[in-house]
């Protein structure tokens, strides 16, 4: 009977891997069919006849919806499963890039671009349909690999973009075949093996107690429908048992609704999980989120003009140059999980180390003398600066609850999305006293995130240890 049930058990396993290598094919899917498409949207608007206002308005639709939208499907696909909300949004997705290839208006180009604002999440269910199928060991190396993954995809696309552009009705062409990379998409989600997830969490934990033999690296959790297997009834409490492996899990409770539920229901548990979000002790991750995001951003908001201007440089050498920080930001996801083990899963030392690395190179590339100095930062930078984003997203995981990562994950996207507006802004603004201005407020704005850490990360352990003493 034992050998049968870690039979069943090990089935189980290879079903959630098999999700998992598939889930890194979406993402590299997903961002290779965007990136054939942002380098071309400003052209496009252009000779749709837009005034360079126009244009800059049109431009920021996608970024307003983003703002608002992200932490809205994130907490619906807490709500319905990672499954359903996962399609929703790559079909809806895909009809968005369908519509923007038959755009011949600005209207239409608006048009294509709301579903796409509003739905164009795929990638943070992804992330959180992962953080569901690992254990919170593992979760960091997983999600530098599913980065590593995305990287690549958003490198090669523009590569196949550009060339699809040289023939006539480009854009268009690149339009469809993004859209039809969605339906891909869409298709291979369908066919995952969710079925072979489908376990009841008390069965996975009667199995796991009775022979620890069966324990794998990600057979710590019970998958349903791209979630918790969690009855609607339930309620998840810091008494339970996985508390008292992670003491910041389960602080808060959620509820599980389904998706057959009325609209109102559901519409109800999602406000109810961003009101529980937004009221919890989580307001200093999202800022050092919002900082450090605002301080990349400005880093790269002038780099090409920044380099013509203070060395001289050509615009195709400065390409080389992005091109070469973008392929070491794709190979530093794979550094992800060595780190972390290094630092034996201490994501908070990690991240003020990563923060801290940051503001430093930022600085550095600011007062850099020579070229040379330019490329030495910026190979360290694209590694520091993707460790620190896999950090702050585990620790807002480990901090809110793997029952909350669709929320979670949606609010630091919208915090992102805050940042997008406030980057050109600021960079604009910095500029006009020197091109080295957008960096040196990149590392004004980092080392107050620094600032932040050093105050708050005791606390984070201060409140860990007294809840594992309570348990």
């Amino acid at each position: 009977m034992n050998n049968q049930k870690c039979s069943t058990l090990f089935l189980k396993l290879r079903g959630r891997r098999r999700i998992i290598r598939c889930i890194y094919v979406v993402g590299f899917m997903d961002l290779f069919g965007v990136s054939m498409i942002i380098p071309l949207l400003s052209h496009h608007v252009k000779a749709l006849g837009a005034s360079p206002t126009v244009a800059g308005i049109v431009g920021s639709t996608y970024g307003i919806l983003q703002l608002f939208s992200s932490t809205v499907v994130g907490s619906w696909s807490d709500v319905v499963g990672r499954r359903y909300s996962l399609l929703t949004c790559l079909l809806l997705s895909g009809l968005g890039y369908s519509l923007l290839g038959m755009s011949t208006s600005i209207t239409l180009f608006v048009l294509a671009r709301i579903p796409v604002g509003l739905f164009k999440h795929s990638l943070s269910i992804c992330r959180a349909l992962l953080s569901d199928l690992v254990s919170e060991s593992e979760r960091p190396l997983v999600m530098g690999h599913f980065n590593a993954a995305s990287s690549v995809g958003f490198i090669l696309g523009p590569v196949v973009g550009g060339y699809l552009t040289e023939h006539e009705g480009g854009f268009y062409t690149s339009s469809f075949t993004c859209a039809a990379i969605f339906l891909v998409n869409t298709g291979l989600v369908w066919m995952l093996p969710w079925s072979e997830t489908l376990a009841d969490r008390n069965e996975t934990n009667h199995s796991n107690n009775t022979s620890e033999g069966c324990y794998d690296k990600y057979g710590s959790k019970s998958v349903q429908n791209g979630s918790h297997a969690t009855s609607h009834q339930t309620v998840l409490k810091p008494e339970t048992e996985a508390a008292s492996r992670s003491p910041w899990k389960y602080r808060l409770m959620w509820r599980e609704v389904s998706l057959l539920q009325p609209a109102w229901r559901q519409l109800s548990s999602v406000i109810s999980r961003i009101h529980m979000v937004a009221s919890s002790d989580m307001w200093d991750l999202f800022l050092v989120r919002l900082l450090m995001a605002v301080s990349i951003m400005l880093y790269y908001s002038n780099f090409s003009l920044a380099m013509e201007e203070r060395f001289a440089l050509k615009p195709k050498m400065t390409g080389y140059l992005i091109s070469y920080s973008s392929t070491l930001g794709a190979l530093a996801g794979f550094l992800v999980g060595p780190v972390t083990q290094l630092y034996k899963n201490n994501m908070s030392a990690l991240l003020l180390h990563s923060t801290m690395l940051t503001s430093s190179l930022i600085f550095l590339y600011a007062a850099a003398p020579s070229v040379w100095q330019v490329l030495l930062t910026s190979t360290f930078f694209t590694i520091s600066t993707t460790i620190g984003r896999t950090c702050i997203t585990d620790l807002e995981l480990q901090r809110g609850g793997v029952q909350a990562s669709g929320t979670l994950i949606g609010a630091g996207q919208s915090v992102i999305a805050v940042g997008r507006i406030l980057a050109p802004l600021l960079s604009g603004l910095t500029q006009e006293f020197s091109p080295c201005g957008p960096p040196s407020l990149g590392v004004v704005l980092a080392l107050a995130a620094v600032g932040l850490l050093l105050v708050r990360i005791p606390k984070w352990d201060k409140k860990g240890a007294t809840k594992t003493v309570k348990l």
